[in-house]
């Protein structure tokens, strides 16, 4: 069997797809690969391991070959599948969600409420920049006025998505002794009894809470759900924090609303058009922004490598593997 692997992953998971002579290209190319060399490299594939910065349309579906029997995306979304022409084809669609992930991105959620708030991200760097030594002087020792957060005792925050990580978000909450109030299509009764949260409508939601965060997978009804309307009604000098999809927020209205001082902050893990960010954001002090690394622990790399690379050793194998994104494909599948 033909394996294609777009880019090398962390860990030695790719090492068991090396058996019962299986023929397995790792990219050479440590970086996202264009649409052209994603389809000269992956052509004739029985198997593609691919990352959410490999788009797979029908065209390339079809350009790969009548052989291809999955796509094993090394990610809990797949918004750069179309899972719909996979499945109109009999390929295989898996994804590599787990608890290591989801606990990586919860705290990682956390670290990026903790600094924001706190402004520490502005704080190290007026240290190191402006700091003893500085010629211009600048840190000269404690200032009862100087780099003012807020607690986050008694304050409200707002859950927009409340799956696996939510919750997960919503249980660490009650250690600050926050309230907690959510929002999604289905209420979690379950959640609410167990972790102390509220349902909420989403605009009550929007205008009550003091720090929101996304945890909503990127659909066409969540594509740009914080906009400039919405971001209107949030409380004035809230924060916002977004480890979801970046296009959920309109960057654009981020910036104006950032601007105007209407929210007093925000944190990004994801971006609009990712990987090219806003310079107007980038600018901000009371901006905080990682670059795609919420679920970046050892754990949950090693897990997501073990998930997809098992996915695609049973599918060859004609074993139905874990985290069928269609499982009604399974029945129809290439063979």
């Amino acid at each position: 069997m033909r394996i294609f692997v777009t880019r090398k992953i962390p860990g030695d998971s790719l090492e068991k797809l090396k058996v019962d002579d299986n023929e397995v290209i790792i990219s050479e190319l440590d970086r996202p690969l264009s649409p052209e060399e994603l389809l000269e490299k992956s052509k004739e594939a029985d198997a593609i391991l691919t990352l959410l910065t490999d788009r797979v349309d029908a065209d390339l579906m079809d350009a790969i070959g009548p052989q291809l029997k999955i796509i094993s995306n090394y990610a809990v979304g797949f918004d750069n599948i179309d899972v719909k022409a996979a499945s109109d084809r009999g390929i295989i669609v898996t994804n590599t969600p787990s608890d290591e992930v989801n606990e990586a991105v919860a705290e990682h959620t956390w670290a990026l409420i903790s600094a924001l708030v706190r402004r520490v991200v502005e704080s190290d760097e007026f240290v190191r920049k402006e700091g003893y030594f500085s010629k211009e002087g600048g840190y000269r020792g404690w200032e009862p006025g100087s780099f003012l957060g807020i607690n986050l005792i008694g304050k409200t925050l707002g859950i927009i998505g409340l799956g696996r990580i939510g919750s997960m978000v919503a249980r660490r909450a009650k250690g600050y002794n926050m309230n907690v109030i959510y929002n999604k299509h289905t209420r979690d009764l379950e959640c609410e009894e167990k972790l102390g949260i509220k349902y909420s409508e989403l605009d009550a939601l929007l205008t009550e809470s003091d720090i929101i965060t996304l945890h909503v997978p990127l659909t066409e009804e969540t594509r740009h759900m914080i906009n400039r309307e919405t971001l209107s009604k949030m409380k004035d000098k809230s924060y916002l924090v977004n480890t979801a999809r970046g296009a959920v927020v309109e960057e654009f209205s981020l910036v104006e609303s950032l601007k105007s001082g209407h929210l007093a902050g925000a944190a990004l893990d994801v971006f609009d058009n990712e990987p090219n960010i806003s310079e107007e954001l980038i600018a901000m002090p009371n901006v905080i922004l990682t670059p795609h690394i919420a679920s970046a622990t050892q754990e949950a790399r090693n897990k997501m490598g073990e998930q997809a690379v098992s996915s695609i050793i049973d599918t060859l194998s004609g074993i139905k593997p874990q985290n069928l994104v269609d499982e009604r494909v399974w029945e129809t599948r290439r063979k």
